[in-house]
């Protein structure tokens, strides 16, 4: 008679069966594999697995896939390390879209009504703007336009609405914040090992490939850490400094604040060996911005305090010149002095006389990187650009420009509104950090193109969402009380009518 007891159902019901099982089959295919490719084939039998649990991850839960994006995003700076001509960008925006997708896909559980937000009807008018550029008939190579419309609009308005919907809770938005601070802090020592050890043979090849132009000047290293370049590494550094320097001001134990001051100060030199000069008005920009955000008196008459003696140093001595790095911050508050800012200035004034009769620009993608790739002989690809703003007046003429300003200005007001309405201190702190940061960055994007780099867009895209919706963390309004009456006696014997 069958055993009951070994039927393939009961063999199942065991998992140690199971697992056994499994173990066995991958451990055949991941021999085959070795055998097979070598090192390539053991690396693809962990790497395949890895992906299928981040793929199954992701689908299941979109903050995962979020968080994976905002890691990447700082990750993918070391491709300089990697000799490959395989477009490692491309799984960054990979990642995005499946978190979009994921989003769709646990519909249930997403607040779609928070899309009812002044600053996502402003992205869903600039992304309008930047999908109808394709058909710009001044455009040289409309290929370019896929390259660049990523960074204009289309990353921004896939990150907005995953933000926006998907069930974020203030343990999220603070393990976010660590993650920057984390990276960023990594960053800062990686710069310092380049300054002041050397420099990778993989980051001397880069110089030596053309970027020891602008980031060896007058025998000194601009140093870069593993960012795109000298001029975002600076500009994400002082955007931190900034955040840092607000948490300490705020922060009720002491304890918090010495670590917020050190924090501060690793981040602060980060920005000062960069060499990055316009990064400074970073923080001339987002500390003001900082105390009026904060309309109390105490902290601006402090604010005023701290960054008076500051300024007068650094514009009417000459203290401190002798170090480079403080005489290249110093050199940013003189700019007419300054030949580079001159020579920007002089571009500008060709492509306005060139962009005079392209009122919506030479097209997305003619210029930057994209330009040089698809349409190296084009005008607009041979003008460096040298600001983000710049970059969009190129590309997209002064009616472009000019909308872009404008939803710039919506999100920050917007922003503003938002903060001014949070009732939880903590929670307002943190927004108004964010929010302040942006500012400085937005500014800052004058003379480098920083709002269309990651990592430091792919923290501005989300911290806008973040600020623009921070009263879904405030604490709850407590509903109001009857007011009360005095006790009126009332008779003894009250009278009924039936």
């Amino acid at each position: 008679m069958f055993d009951q007891s070994l039927s393939l159902e009961n063999l199942f019901r065991d998992s140690r069966w199971v697992y056994g099982l499994i173990g066995v089959v991958c451990a055949l295919i991941a021999g085959s594999l070795l055998g097979a490719y070598g090192i390539m084939g053991a690396l693809m039998a962990v790497g395949v697995p890895v992906g299928l649990l981040t793929l199954v991850g992701i689908l299941l839960e979109p903050r995962l896939g979020l968080l994976i994006y905002i890691n990447l995003s700082f990750i993918l700076g070391f491709t300089r390390f990697l000799q490959t001509e395989a477009p490692l960008g491309m799984s960054l925006d990979a990642i995005l879209s499946l978190t979009l997708v994921s989003v769709f896909l646990n519909g249930k559980r997403m607040a779609w009504s928070r899309l009812k937000n002044p600053v996502f009807y402003l992205l869903i008018l600039w992304l309008t703007y930047t999908l109808l550029e394709y058909y710009n008939p001044d455009a040289p190579a409309r290929q370019a336009w896929f390259y660049h419309i990523r960074s204009f609009s289309i990353n921004w308005f896939f990150l907005a609405i995953i933000v926006f919907v998907a069930p974020i809770t203030r343990s999220d938005i603070h393990t976010l914040i660590r993650v920057w601070v984390g990276w960023s802090v990594l960053a800062a020592f990686w710069a310092f090992k380049q300054q002041y050890i050397g420099l990778a043979a993989a980051e001397q090849r880069w110089l030596a490939e053309g970027a020891e132009r602008t980031h060896i000047l007058w025998g000194q290293l601009r140093s870069f850490s593993f960012y795109s370049d000298a001029g975002q590494f600076g500009s994400e550094m002082a955007g931190v400094t900034l955040i840092c320097l607000i948490f300490f001001f705020e922060s009720k134990r002491w304890l918090n604040k010495i670590g917020y001051l050190i924090l501060a100060l690793i981040m602060f030199w980060g920005f000062a060996v960069s060499g990055t000069r316009s990064a400074l008005f970073g923080l001339l920009a987002g500390y003001p911005a900082y105390l009026f955000l904060m309309r109390q008196l105490k902290p601006i008459l402090r604010g005023i305090a701290v960054a008076t003696p500051v300024l007068l140093v650094l514009v009417f001595t000459n203290f401190g010149d002798s170090i480079y790095q403080i005489y290249r911050i110093r050199t940013a508050l003189r700019p007419t002095k300054d030949a580079s800012f001159i020579v920007r200035l002089e571009n500008q004034a060709k492509l306005r006389a060139y962009l005079k009769d392209l009122p919506f620009g030479a097209g997305i993608g003619s210029s930057s990187g994209a330009g040089q790739r698809f349409s190296p002989n084009h005008f607009a690809s041979q003008i460096p650009t040298d600001s983000w703003y710049v970059q969009i007046w190129i590309e997209t003429g002064r009616v472009g420009l000019s909308l872009y300003l404008f939803v710039l200005a919506g999100i920050i007001l917007t922003g503003v509104y938002k903060v001014w309405q949070i009732r939880d201190d903590r929670l307002r702190i943190i927004m108004i950090a964010l929010l302040a940061e942006f500012i400085g960055i937005a500014l800052v994007s004058y003379s480098n193109p920083i709002l269309g780099q990651f990592p430091t867009s792919t923290m501005l895209f989300i911290n806008s969402v973040l600020f623009a919706t921070g009263e879904r963390w405030d604490i709850p309004t407590l509903p109001k009380k009857p007011p009360l009456h005095r006790y009126e006696p009332q008779p003894l014997h009250r009278q009924h009518s039936f």
